[in-house]
Parts: C-alpha cells; structure tokens; sequence
C-alpha cells in the first residue's frame, strides 16, 4: 500500500508545480471576460431604441398596476 501511495503522490506532485499560476491567469480572463460583458450591456442599455423599449414596458407596467 505504501508503494502505491508514493507512486501516487510522485506522478501527482508535479501536477500541482506546474499549475501554480493558473489561477492568477484564469482570474485575468474571468476579470477581462465580465469588463467586455459589462461594456457591452452598457452600451447596449443606453442605446435610444432599448432605452424606449424599456421605458414603455415601465409605463405599461405602472398603468396596469393603478
């Protein structure tokens, strides 16, 4: 048994060495990734014709409710 787990432990060791900055990269693609998401949903609600869309939808939901 203990010759598997040293088996083990050598073939994964290196798994965790070379994969250490991983995270910090995955973290910048996440990060740049929502910036573009975030850019985009912004000019898209702030164009006049989504602008109007939801205005309407806004009144036509307070004139149904009074």
């Amino acid at each position: 048994m203990s010759r598997l787990r040293h088996a083990l432990r050598s073939r994964f060791s290196c798994i965790g060495q070379s994969e250490a900055g991983m995270a910090t990269a995955e973290y910048a693609v996440a990060t740049v990734a929502a910036a573009g998401f975030g850019t985009v949903l912004f000019k898209l609600l702030t164009s006049d014709i989504i602008r109007e869309f939801l205005l309407d939808l806004l009144r036509q939901a307070l004139s149904s409710l009074f």
